[in-house]
């Protein structure tokens, strides 16, 4: 099964459908096999008094709340609707996280395939027990969290009706120095639940996801914008179209080469075995009767002949005929 690329356009549409289109069309162009982005009511989701994330921060305007923040970033149901068919018409999977109990219902109306559970919400039972009970899959990101914190989160999810969970191990600092990523932490997750499990990528560049892959990810969300540069709490911290089209080339590259596990001559080294490997040869002209002997034979190039692990079984033989140096030894 090929790894599920999930393109996290986020909220990097800053509130405007045309921006959000543009998104779908990049990451289809990549190649990615969904589309994700972020379904809230600004005023369900952060309080009045909740402050911004030390990023946050950084990337948008000063002075203003999380709520403030989070406002210019909400897109309408009616929007979300037309960007589903519009995903519909390019062909890749439309995807969206809910934040509150109202996104939750308006997605299940438009019949999205699958809930994504955000980090922040791992912990939020309440939450947990509603997406339960849509019963549909589930890919679950785990940061900040510890292991006894997601393991409490499955229990909820499966005692209301979620069988399929993916869980995604994850980071949230946007973004994550490659020193805090923990990779093996997502090894940890697959062995403690016995589920599938993936890798939302929040450092900088692609190689945190593409050795994810390696080490055996199902899933990888990556967080893309078409501008760097703009304002936002995460364009900085997201790959362009281009980087974006590089991991997903990356990614099923490794797909291939990672192979089936059986160690065994490959069809394209095949043709190399008589090459490079060796035979029993002669070391020198070598009579017709003549005892064979570690002064009349040698190991050459190439490997058609008798295999040299047969050095000691040939020892001691007489030659049925007459060899020339380097010719190949036959019984």
């Amino acid at each position: 099964m090929s790894v599920f690329i999930i393109a996290e356009a986020g909220v990097n549409h800053n509130g405007d459908i045309r921006l959000a289109k543009q998104l779908i069309d990049a990451a289809k162009d990549a190649g990615a096999d969904a589309v994700k982005f972020q379904t809230f009511k600004a005023e369900s989701l952060v309080s009045k008094i909740a402050p911004k994330a030390a990023y946050q921060k950084k990337t948008t305007q000063s002075g203003e709340s999380q709520l403030d923040m989070v406002k210019k970033l909400e897109l309408s149901f009616k929007d979300f609707s037309e960007l589903k068919r519009y995903c519909k018409q390019k062909e890749i999977l439309f995807l969206s996280t809910p934040f509150d109990f109202e996104s939750i219902d308006f997605l299940e109306s438009i019949e999205i395939p699958l809930y994504k559970i955000p980090s922040g919400e791992i912990t939020n039972l309440p939450y947990l027990m509603e997406i339960a009970r849509m019963r549909k899959p589930v890919v679950m990101s785990t940061g900040m969290s510890y292991l006894d914190e997601v393991e409490m989160a499955l229990e909820v999810l499966r005692k209301n009706g979620t069988e399929k969970i993916t869980l995604l191990h994850c980071n949230t600092q946007y973004p994550t120095p490659f020193k805090d990523a923990n990779l093996k932490a997502m090894l940890t997750l697959k062995n403690r639940f016995d589920v599938n499990v993936g890798y939302s990528d929040h450092t900088l560049g692609i190689e945190a996801p593409i050795a994810a892959v390696a080490l055996g990810a199902t899933v990888i969300e990556k967080h893309f914008t078409l501008n760097k540069n703009m304002e936002g709490p995460d364009h900085k911290a997201s790959l362009n179209p281009q980087e974006l089209k590089a991991m997903i080339k990356a990614i099923r590259n490794i797909e291939v080469a990672l192979g089936n596990g059986l160690k065994q001559p490959s069809e394209s080294e095949t043709p190399n075995i008589d090459v490079a490997r060796k035979s029993i040869v002669a070391k020198r002209d070598i009579v017709q009767g003549e005892l064979f002997t570690e002064n009349n034979l040698t190991v050459k190039r190439p490997g058609n002949g008798i295999s040299p692990m047969k050095w000691f079984e040939i020892l001691g033989m007489s030659a049925k005929r007459d060899f020339y140096e380097d010719e190949l030894i036959e019984l």
